[in-house]
């Protein structure tokens, strides 16, 4: 399933108990649609958003089991016991808040894992820097920054932290966890007068990453620190304390590889790296 979401008015992706999150909705609406079918108890998600985080298309999978014939309802079901899955959708939709939209659903290719068969994730962080603040519009997903920023200065920050590297001083790490990552892409455009945007790809990111780079590359870009700086901070290892806010992120898109190569690329995801 693909779906989309502003992250303004939830807690994050992941359920929470009393909390509202994408995933919580998500899994209601599935729940109740079809009706008198036991729904899967989880989906799993290509990558968890913080909270105010927006996706623009966020990918998930559910494991289920054929219907039954006469199971479907009012839904027509084919000959391999697969829902109308068109109609599936538009039955979630009118279940779910108009904050998240269900886009598509279609039957998985064998293989398919939303988190770990991903290439790549490809997020955007929108900054206004005029002096006026944000366009009350775009408010919602776009950061509103003092300063004027120079994209020439922010670029050339940016080009230091390509590649394969162990982005700890980017994280907010987890025990456990690796923070090797390899960034594909980190780029700033002036699109408009006053909208700079940063775009950031990699193979995958690990808690606030995106966010933090942002945070570091914004000093830089209005002059208040060296292009150098960001990638003193990735070679000391220590934790940056310049996190960009949340709501200018939106989630954009998730690579994957062709449906024969799924299998082999989730096994390589799981394996733990390092840069040895």
């Amino acid at each position: 399933m693909d779906i989309a979401y502003d992250g303004t008015d939830f807690h994050g992706w992941a359920r929470q108990p009393g909390l509202r999150t994408v995933q919580g909705l998500l899994e209601d609406a599935l729940w109740k649609q079809p009706p008198g079918r036991e729904a899967p108890r989880s989906v799993v998600v290509a990558g968890r958003t913080d909270s105010g985080v927006h996706a623009s298309r966020q990918a998930v999978h559910v494991d289920v089991a054929p219907f039954a014939p006469g199971q479907g309802g009012r839904l027509p079901v084919d000959e391999s016991g697969i829902p109308d899955l068109q109609q599936l959708c538009s039955r979630w939709n009118r279940i779910l808040p108009g904050d998240v939209r269900v886009l598509n659903a279609r039957v998985a290719a064998a293989g398919f894992d939303a988190r770990f068969s991903a290439l790549r994730r490809h997020y955007l962080y929108r900054v206004s820097d005029a002096p006026w603040g944000v366009d009350p519009l775009r408010r919602r997903n776009t950061l509103g920054w003092n300063r004027p920023l120079d994209v020439e200065r922010l670029n050339a920050g940016a080009r230091e932290l390509l590649g394969l590297r162990d982005f700890a001083a980017f994280c907010k790490q987890r025990e456990g966890a690796t923070t090797v990552r390899e960034l594909q892409c980190f780029s700033w455009e002036r699109v408009e007068e006053h909208l700079v945007v940063a775009r950031v790809s990699a193979d995958a990111f690990c808690h606030s990453m995106v966010r933090s780079l942002v945070g570091s590359l914004l000093m830089v870009g209005d002059g208040r620190r060296e292009s150098g700086w960001p990638a003193e901070i990735l070679r000391s290892g220590v934790r940056t304390s310049a996190v960009a806010p949340a709501h200018g992120l939106t989630l954009l898109d998730i690579d994957y590889p062709a449906d024969d190569e799924l299998a082999a690329r989730a096994a390589h995801t799981r394996a733990v790296r390092t840069l040895e």
